[in-house]
């Protein structure tokens, strides 16, 4: 994190109930109301630096939420109703022009009700797109369209978020690719993959006691693409009651698809609970615990574990759970290499879901660019009954607070993939189940499928550990399946209703031969 002096100057309820994942993102936040230039036309080229100072004015003056009034066509709608909502095709930005890019606007209704004011920027220039209802198919059986005309239903509303649209599995078709909408919340997906986890902008007050306050987007700017572009910039501008903010995106869809992030953040106040590069995704079962699930599905979710690299260099496995209770898990660290929220199960048995298809989920990887600092990557884990809600967080907070008055700047690398970079040779852990002791009522039995990738199981031994209760025994099992090595965990719980654990493989050197398995044991 770099932080300076200014001389003038993110689906989840903390402690509470998860947010609805039919909401697409989560509950929209927060919006500008007015969609003219920030900046007159013939003034300075419009770039980055004038969202920063826009970012920079509003911490300087009190929070106001701008909402606006919806009517009809987009009054009232509940999830059926706001899908039937569709953008026309042939009036997507740029269609035909050869820019690799194609982009939609998004409709405001449903749990996307508050303003967002969006504009290209052509040749250094702001050209804001006022809101025109004309753009959207309202599906007949859904919509009476001949009681609004596309005049009556544009006044005085505003869009809700965008959609970019790019040729990542085949030339002839533009994938939609990217979605920003709802508060700072968006997501990707890279070649082969369907929607899942998803990012936000910042996160404040999660998984702490205070109610969680959502900064959003209120103005988003797409940088118009060169001919043949295979990359897109959107600019965004945040704000909230404690932070304003100014974000820059450069989008590279394909096989991974990356976005490089600078963000500046403008704080109203001293935030001591802020999310850097926060990452929401949805956990419900797997063969890990299925206690209280009556499922006919192995397993049911976007994400099966909180992958890091330390500052350090050590590479950690968390795998995560849907508790009983909120948990909150901090792992310090000093100037964090990268984190991330891992889908590593990537075979259709592993789930057996036919319609949602979970192994298509993509895995979302945070590299900083630059001193981050000391701080904690942080995982929030909220109880769930089921798959509609998104109920785990994981972001960087930092060690000190962002202070007002300055200007916090924060620059990383965000990954979608199947998976996030190869582990430099370790040995990874694909799957976690645990469950009652044969031998001792009290204990219980932890089993860590590993995958050697290519590591000579021979002269290989366990290192296990746990801060309370006993490990048993701890050693490494083989499997009939190639490639693939189990530990075997036998332990007894403490007297507390917490403990935890840890396991990692190691050479005949004595050197780590896997990635670092932790695990958080609770009493239900």
């Amino acid at each position: 994190m770099d932080t300076d002096r200014d001389g003038d100057e993110n689906r989840l309820r903390a402690g509470g109930a998860p947010l609805n994942r039919r909401a697409f993102i989560g509950a929209a936040a927060g919006a500008m109301a007015a969609a003219g230039p920030l900046r007159a036309f013939g003034a300075a080229p419009f770039g980055f630096d004038a969202v920063i100072d826009a970012a920079m004015t509003l911490a300087r003056s009190d929070y106001a939420r701008p909402t606006q009034t919806l009517r009809a066509p987009f009054a009232d709608l509940d999830y059926d109703r706001y899908r039937a909502i569709r953008f026309k095709a042939e009036r997507r930005l740029w269609l035909g022009e050869g820019r690799g890019f194609t982009a939609e606007l998004a409709a405001p209704g449903f749990l996307f009700r508050d303003p967002v004011a969006i504009a290209l920027i052509d040749d250094a220039t702001e050209r804001p797109l006022p809101f025109d209802a004309g753009v959207f198919n309202f599906d007949p059986a859904m919509f009476d369209a001949a009681s609004f005309s596309s005049a009556q239903a544009s006044e005085g509303h505003a869009w809700s978020g965008l959609r970019l649209r790019y040729p990542i599995d085949t030339p002839e078709v533009m994938d939609e690719v990217a979605v920003f909408q709802g508060a700072s919340y968006f997501r990707a997906i890279a070649r082969g993959l369907s929607y899942g986890l998803s990012a936000r902008g910042l996160a404040i007050g999660t998984g702490s006691p205070r109610p969680e306050e959502f900064p959003a987007f209120t103005r988003l700017w797409l940088q118009t693409p060169e001919p043949g572009a295979a990359e897109i910039t959107l600019l965004a501008l945040l704000d909230s009651p404690s932070v304003a903010g100014a974000y820059a995106f450069t989008i590279r869809p394909g096989l991974e698809t990356v976005m490089d992030v600078r963000a500046v953040l403008a704080p109203r106040r001293d935030v001591a609970d802020a999310g850097i590069a926060p990452l929401t995704s949805m956990y419900w079962f797997s063969a890990l615990d299925r206690r209280a699930v009556d499922d006919h599905r192995s397993a049911v979710h976007d994400s099966d574990g909180l992958a890091m690299l330390t500052g350090q260099g050590e590479r950690v496995w968390r795998p995560i759970n849907n508790p009983s209770a909120l948990q909150v898990s901090a792992f310090a660290d000093d100037n964090p290499r990268a984190f991330g929220l891992a889908q590593r199960q990537r075979a259709f048995g592993a789930y057996n879901d036919a319609e949602a298809r979970y192994e298509r989920r993509p895995s979302a990887w945070v590299e900083p660019v630059g001193d981050w600092g000391p701080g904690a990557v942080t995982l929030v884990e909220i109880p769930t009954n089921s798959e509609f809600n998104d109920n785990i967080v994981a972001f960087w907070r930092p060690g000190a607070p962002l202070t007002a008055g300055t200007a916090h700047r924060f620059t990383y690398r965000l990954t979608w993939s199947a998976s996030p970079p190869d582990g430099a040779g370790l040995a990874q852990v694909v799957a976690t189940r645990v469950g009652r002791a044969v031998n001792n009522p009290q204990g219980r039995t932890f089993a860590i499928d590993l995958d050697l990738r290519g590591i000579a199981a021979e002269g290989l031994t366990v290192e296990a550990g746990a801060d309370r209760g006993v490990i048993d025994d701890a050693r490494p099992v083989a499997l009939p399946v190639a490639g693939l090595l189990r530990v075997a965990i036998q332990f007894t719980p403490p007297a507390e209703d917490a403990a935890e654990l840890r396991m990692r493989l190691v050479g005949p050197d004595g050197a780590a031969a896997s990635e670092t398995w932790l695990h958080r044991w609770t009493r239900r």
